[in-house]
């Protein structure tokens, strides 16, 4: 279910080069590239856009079919040009879609350090970003987060390119910012969980616009190119809880 609702975030976008980041968001956007988002481009991890998705876990002598060549410094090319989406972990969240993933506590002094803000302050002001947390919980959704590494939409300078943060997937639900005030709504629930149980475990007074529906069933061939093309081994069962 998580994997579907990753792979829902890049329903649409076209040719653009879609970085998951997390094995979970790497098998939604190699399962979107094979089905209804084709023209998303896909790399290897390092420097190779590649036509067909690789397994993931995939040894780097796996047999690869490529297209182009995007090296490190190319990359920055198309995030500033807007032409890509990132999905990002994300340690912290607030209401209006800040991210945290440098440390928790104050700065000067911080209780623990983490990786530090890395490419979210760009990412989030030149190009469509979301959001991948597999453990909901009110210690992940936040009143307010402890560092703004990636900029939410009460932020979000005026120079900024583009912002969009498109949807927040946890192992809950999904998750977006489509109210007045770019505050957090809740999209959908994974099947098996309630409005109820996903507002206990947010630090925050979510939006609800409705009866929120449940995240889509995959498809049949959607689960065989899971199960026995984009992860064969199950590695993704390493990153959601049971």
């Amino acid at each position: 279910m998580c994997a579907i609702a990753c792979a829902e975030a890049w329903r649409g976008d076209g040719e653009i080069v879609a970085s998951p980041i997390g094995t979970v968001p790497t098998v939604g956007a190699r399962l979107a590239a094979l089905t209804f988002s084709p023209d998303l481009v896909l790399t290897d991890g390092d420097a190779l856009v590649i036509a067909e998705p690789l397994p993931v876990g995939a040894p780097a002598d796996f047999p690869k079919v490529v297209e182009g060549w995007l090296p490190f410094g190319k990359m920055f090319d198309l995030l500033w040009w807007g032409r890509r989406h990132v999905m990002m972990g994300a340690t912290q969240v607030d209401r209006f879609g800040n991210q945290n993933i440098a440390c928790i506590g104050l700065w000067e002094k911080p209780k623990a350090m983490l990786l530090g803000v890395r490419g979210a302050p760009g990412n989030t002001v030149n190009h469509t970003t979301s959001y991948w947390i597999p453990n909901h919980s009110p210690r992940a959704f936040v009143e307010r987060v402890d560092f703004v590494s990636g900029v939410g939409y009460d932020r979000v300078p005026a120079s900024a390119a583009v912002h969009e943060i498109r949807v927040v997937v946890s192992n809950l639900g999904v998750f977006d910012f489509d109210t007045p005030d770019h505050s957090m709504r809740v999209r959908s629930v994974h099947p098996g969980v309630t409005v109820d149980e996903v507002q206990s475990a947010t630090g925050f007074e979510l939006q609800v616009n409705g009866d929120v529906p449940e995240t889509r069933m995959p498809t049949d061939e959607e689960l065989r190119l899971i199960r026995e093309v984009i992860d064969p081994q199950s590695l993704r069962d390493t990153e959601v809880k049971a």
